[in-house]
């Protein structure tokens, strides 16, 4: 125990960096295998929960391939579940110098069980639709602590200052503001159409045509104000531009599939695309909120000038 504990990391190292980065790519892959689970009709593939039937703790040949795919992403949020402890505990030595990281490993860890509780109960409900978005509501989040975590891991601590103009700093809020919103109308358009994770699955009853225009407003208003950003970041050469260039490929590309996948009759494999890249979406506006701040350098006081160095000037 004392070997583990001596092995543990002090400070910040690639140790730390490489699995902050696999914490992060876990957590929106899980998303995908979720989706998988949804669009191929899988959601009861295990009909309850915390088992996978009443007599089986894993799925039986009998449940065929939607017992595989759900009972398969229930193992892959235990394996997520693991990364989040080795996270937590890579850490604790640095509890001290880093409380930052200590947090956000320890909010991080505990969305997981949270996640595997709401898994079960929309299960139980038979995949009722606003469960099931809150479901996914989670999962961004925990994408954003992820994103945060990994952040931290690159920048020291301490106090950090305001690098942007005040109209930046607001416009980027907004911004997030519409992200949120795009995220949670693009949810309930979700819990209104064909894909509901089984035939017999509840919908929200909300018309979802209706729906697919409202969630575009909210997703234009965000492009056109991430294209302000781009512009004033680039145009001031502010820290930040490098990030609200990628936020604006990754809107590009997720509006780019939501209009195929709605001209299309929201063929699958579209629509698991389109849940990916919301979570991408929200891990790259985390990015942008959290560069607008740079930590303070403390610079150092003056050496004493001695008599020599009098006498030199």
């Amino acid at each position: 125990m004392n070997r583990i504990i001596q092995w543990l990391p002090t400070q910040v190292d690639r140790r730390l960096r490489v699995l902050g980065w696999v914490y992060l790519a876990a957590q929106i892959f899980l998303v995908g295998t979720g989706g998988l689970v949804r669009l191929t009709s899988s959601g009861l593939g295990c009909p309850t929960w915390p088992k996978c039937t009443a007599d089986s703790l894993v799925n039986t040949p009998e449940m065929g391939i939607h017992g595989v795919i759900e009972f398969g992403n229930r193992l892959l949020g235990v394996l997520l579940g693991l990364v989040a402890i080795a996270a937590f505990v890579a850490v604790l030595r640095m509890r001290k110098s880093r409380p930052d990281l200590f947090r956000l490993t320890l909010l991080a860890g505990l969305g997981i069980p949270a996640q595997a509780v709401i898994g079960g109960i929309s299960v139980l409900t038979q995949l009722n639709p606003y469960v099931v978005g809150l479901h996914f509501v989670i999962s961004v989040g925990l994408v954003g602590l992820c994103t945060a975590f990994i952040y931290r891991l690159y920048t020291v601590p301490g106090p950090r200052a305001r690098v942007v103009p005040l109209w930046f700093l607001i416009v980027t809020h907004l911004t997030t503001v519409a992200v949120a919103v795009t995220i949670a109308v693009g949810i309930l358009t979700t819990g209104s159409g064909p894909h509901a994770g089984d035939a017999d699955a509840p919908r929200n009853g909300l018309d979802s045509e209706f729906l697919q225009h409202v969630h575009s407003w909210p997703a234009y208003l965000t492009v056109a104000l991430t294209l302000v950003l781009v512009v004033g970041a680039v145009s001031l050469r502010l820290p930040v531009r490098r990030w609200v260039i990628l936020l604006l490929a990754v809107e590009l590309a997720q509006t780019a599939v939501g209009l195929i996948q709605a001209n299309l009759g929201l063929p699958a494999i579209l629509v698991g695309i389109h849940m990916v890249l919301a979570c991408v979406l929200a891990s790259a506006m985390t990015a942008v909120v959290l560069n607008l701040k740079q930590p303070v350098a403390v610079a150092a006081p003056p050496a004493p000038r001695t008599t020599a160095d009098s006498m030199t000037r």
